[in-house]
């Protein structure tokens, strides 16, 4: 696995022996690269000036198997580098104004799409015997990724009554929440660039505390992947300055329904006494209600 500034050290090493073009290429890469992640081979030799086919030797030059695996460590790069401020910009340039929620809607649809070709079935059933086996199971998520620890902890407590959902505004309060976390618990990290440090710190607590560990992150190159015993990967990108997590919903989505599936009698008695109180006390819309006092006479002909 190589580092986050892999692509730096790279072009660093092979540089003296680059050709002039190459160079050139090499040189735009180390100013732009939030630009160039973005590039075609042929946009980028176009920018550069030189041919295609010296973008490709130069990609093979670095020691990858062609362009796109170049721009893969591009897109690394750039997911840790970019501040706020940046991404906005660089969005600025990319996205048709005019065309706006067509682009993110196709975005997001690739990173299920990617997500789906590059997930290791073997490892999502990994992690399914790992939190049916644990005797306590903590989800971890700060941040734009609280939202995604509030979903899986709103449907493991329907599954399980043996789920923690951590609250917290600050890592001392993290700590104070799952300081009793022992090698028989799972923890669940769940982070995207900009990785939180929060998450991160209380992943490495959890691992000298001998628990298992499951990282839902969108790289192997993720800082959160040292510290797991079992590693989901699903993309992520930037739309703008928000975190399309579209694909990591969607692989926690899949996660929840496996679970369902494995422990399904108990699921569906606490599916039964759940809907007698849901009824009793009117949580939900009883269609029936509805149709008598919302509907217009005519409406019901």
């Amino acid at each position: 696995m190589h580092k986050q500034n892999d692509l730096m050290k790279r072009i660093k090493n092979a540089y003296p022996k680059l050709s002039k073009g190459q160079k050139l290429l090499a040189n735009y890469i180390l100013e732009h690269y939030e630009k160039a992640v973005f590039l075609t081979a042929a946009k980028l030799g176009k920018i550069v000036g030189v041919s295609e086919s010296t973008v490709v030797r130069f990609a093979n030059e670095l020691g990858y198997d062609g362009y796109p695996k170049l721009q893969r460590a591009l897109e690394e790069l750039v997911k840790t580098k970019l501040t706020s401020f940046q991404r906005v910009e660089v969005t600025s340039d990319r996205i048709d104004k005019g065309h706006v929620l067509k682009f993110v809607l196709q975005s997001d649809a690739e990173k299920i799409k990617h997500t789906l070709e590059e997930i290791d079935e073997n490892i999502f059933n990994q992690a399914i015997d790992m939190i049916l086996d644990a005797r306590k199971i903590y989800i971890l998520g700060v941040r734009s990724c609280s939202a995604l620890a509030g979903f899986l902890g709103f449907y493991f407590n329907l599954i399980f009554d043996n789920t923690k959902l951590i609250h917290t505004n600050s890592v001392s309060e993290m700590f104070e929440q799952i300081y009793k976390i022992g090698p028989e618990d799972v923890v669940i990290g769940i982070s995207f660039p900009r990785y939180s440090k929060r998450t991160i710190k209380a992943m490495e607590f959890s691992k000298s505390r001998k628990a298992k560990v499951i990282a839902i992150t969108d790289s192997l190159l993720s800082p959160l992947i040292q510290f797991s015993n079992c590693s989901l990967i699903a993309r992520s990108d930037m739309a703008s300055f928000v975190d399309s997590l579209v694909a990591p919903l969607s692989l926690i989505n899949a996660l929840i329904v496996a679970l369902c599936i494995k422990k399904k009698d108990e699921v569906l008695d606490t599916l039964e006494n759940l809907e007698k109180i849901w009824s009793e006390y009117q949580v939900y819309e009883n269609d029936e209600e509805y149709v008598t006092n919302y509907l217009a006479p005519n409406e019901l002909q």
